[in-house]
């Protein structure tokens, strides 16, 4: 099985040293196994979206020496791809609606 991880830091300002320590161990991880490391930035709350942090992000990866095996990505870019993931989820069976959100249906076990 080949490792694939990723960070997806919000764009809402300076990285945080907690971010850096979880993508850190993220990159280690995927490079001792020989996978892939990417990053997704987590666009989603627009309203609070400070502009010049991704680049402010990138540089700070790289000032540290942590490189991602892609471009960089951005969650809001693939939107409507993952709605059509919700719906076809609901229609299967797989997954319902609650109050706007969609979520995934739990196998019964009989536990």
């Amino acid at each position: 099985m080949s490792v694939r991880v990723r960070m997806a830091p919000s764009p809402t300002g300076f990285l945080h040293i907690g971010g850096v320590r979880t993508f850190l161990f993220n990159w280690l991880f995927a490079r001792g196994r020989g996978g892939e490391c990417l990053l997704r930035i987590e666009n989603t709350d627009t309203s609070r979206e400070v502009a010049e942090s991704v680049a402010q992000i990138e540089r700070s990866l790289r000032w540290l020496g942590i490189d991602w095996d892609s471009e960089t990505t951005f969650q809001l870019d693939r939107l409507e791809r993952a709605q059509e993931e919700a719906r076809r989820l609901v229609a299967e069976g797989t997954a319902y609606e609650d109050e706007g959100a969609v979520r995934i249906r739990m196998p019964d076990d009989g536990s």
